[in-house]
């Protein structure tokens, strides 16, 4: 190669460095936050202190647009029909995400209830009918069975939910969260997470998970699993997927139905209820950059998403959609390093 040329390919290295040729850009540095970054979202939790199970709302009384995405085969929901598109009701005054697998569902129930004392709700001829989505996950195998949240646990999360600040880990829905359950290794201790991203412009996109996979936790910036399921000594992780490929553990991929991711991803740019599922479905990218394996047979994997719509100025949906997915991936995270251990379930900071 001459001078000449190579000059021209110096240059044209820096410009694809910088971006103007697709070329690669410095990583977008995810900062520390909360969903409740998003102007007007609350979050309340509910831990029942009889066992590690719980509830955790998340309330927009005003109503959000919000659609959803299920992507695991084994999801426990309520009114996630009502959110798609061409259906009637376009917005939600709070989202539910909880423990107790379907017997959880109930919970639903308190935080209407207490959305109808608040006169949050559609509006209708007699007064107001709350829209409340929820996803259930399974953590009847830690503890008590018989113990899960109900009515007055949803009533009591809303009670609990505010803006600013929220608690993570073994809390709420991720009390009794636990990963790793595939494999054949020992698992431990999953829980809840949040984190956001603030743009310059005044965009805010936050999410919330709790995470209670089938499979291993992976850092998306080093390609680690950072937790999941240990070896049998406790003291390493088993490789879920590398077993697969060896044929080890190929023909049962964990107890089907008894585990489950589900969050909400929010953001005050305005969309519509069609963007918003598109949004929804950009955002389970993050579970998989984090979570593997995932949206499997043995998961009901569900994120649903809210637009406050606060922000003014349109937004772009894919930019948006890619930016919830870090958001997700973030609080994947969070979760999992804020997490403490309960009996047999050893914790992120027990083991690191």
């Amino acid at each position: 190669m001459n001078r000449r040329a190579f000059g021209i390919t110096l240059a044209v290295a820096a410009l694809c460095e910088r971006g103007l040729f697709g070329g690669r850009r410095p990583p977008l540095q995810l900062m520390e936050g909360f969903i409740t970054d998003v102007d007007g979202i609350k979050v309340g939790h509910f831990t029942d202190s009889r066992r590690p199970t719980g509830c955790t709302v998340i309330l927009y009384e005003k109503g959000a647009v919000t659609s959803v995405d299920v992507r695991g085969s084994a999801p426990g929901t309520r009114e996630t029909d009502l959110l798609n598109p061409t259906n009637l009701v376009q917005q939600t005054q709070a989202i539910l995400l909880t423990g107790g697998s379907a017997y959880g569902l109930d919970a639903a129930t308190g935080v209407v209830r207490w959305l109808e004392e608040h006169n949050a709700g559609f509006k209708v001829g007699t007064g107001v009918v709350p829209i409340v989505p929820a996803a259930v996950l399974f953590d009847l195998n830690v503890g008590d069975s018989k113990i899960r949240p109900n009515a007055d646990s949803g009533y009591k999360a809303c009670q609990d939910a505010k803006s600013g600040r929220i608690e993570e880990g073994t809390i709420g829905a991720g009390a009794g969260a636990t990963i790793g359950k595939s494999g054949g290794g020992r698992p431990m201790k999953g829980g809840i997470g949040t984190a956001s991203i603030k743009l310059p412009n005044g965009i805010v996109v936050g999410a919330i998970v709790a995470v209670n996979c089938v499979g291993n936790v992976i850092d998306p910036k080093t390609g680690k699993i950072i937790a999941g399921a240990r070896t049998m000594d406790g003291k390493g992780f088993q490789d879920i997927i590398e077993g697969y490929r060896s044929g080890r553990g190929i023909e049962q991929l964990g107890e089907p139905g008894r585990n489950t991711t589900i969050g909400v991803v929010a953001t005050n740019a305005p969309f519509t209820k069609v963007e918003m599922r598109k949004i929804a479905e950009m955002a389970h990218d993050g579970m998989a950059r984090a979570i593997n394996p995932i949206h499997t047979m043995a998961d009901g994997d569900t994120i649903f998403a809210m637009s406050t719509g606060t922000f003014t100025v349109r937004a772009d949906i894919s930019a948006v959609g890619a930016l919830a997915a870090e958001a997700v991936s973030e609080a994947i995270l969070r979760a999992v390093k804020k997490a403490k251990s309960v009996p047999g379930y050893p914790s992120f900071g027990d083991i690191r």
